[in-house]
């Protein structure tokens, strides 16, 4: 891997970008922290929004599995071979998931919660 010199990459980041616009800071390194915050903070939200879509999606298929009394191990098995690039979907995740469905669904909070993480 080809490395270079923190201040020689700051210099070619800072140096064509702020010849561009005069409302950048003059300060490379603080423009540099802002980016890499901004970058962070839209990674983190990214993330945040995908765990809360995978719990809505256990859920889902969880009840699923209740309601059809489907075989978890059939229901892996098929699930691994159309999404074989996939993880999350072993014969074990697919019954934890269901007992985490039966284990919850009667209560009268978590349906609402998992609608509003939705």
């Amino acid at each position: 891997m080809l490395r270079r010199n923190r201040n020689s990459l700051d210099h070619k980041v800072c140096g064509d970008v702020t010849k561009l616009s005069k409302r950048l800071p003059t300060d490379c390194t603080a423009f540099l922290a802002e980016v890499k915050d901004r970058i962070h903070s839209t990674q983190y939200e990214a993330l945040k929004s995908a765990n809360k879509k995978m719990v809505v999606l256990y859920w889902d298929i969880s009840n699923l599995v209740v309601e059809r009394q489907t075989n978890a191990e059939q229901l892996a098995a098929d699930t691994r071979q159309e999404f074989s690039g996939v993880s999350g979907y072993s014969r074990r995740n697919v019954f934890y998931m269901r007992e985490f469905y039966l284990a919850y669904c009667d209560l009268p909070k978590v349906q609402p919660l998992v609608a509003q993480i939705g």
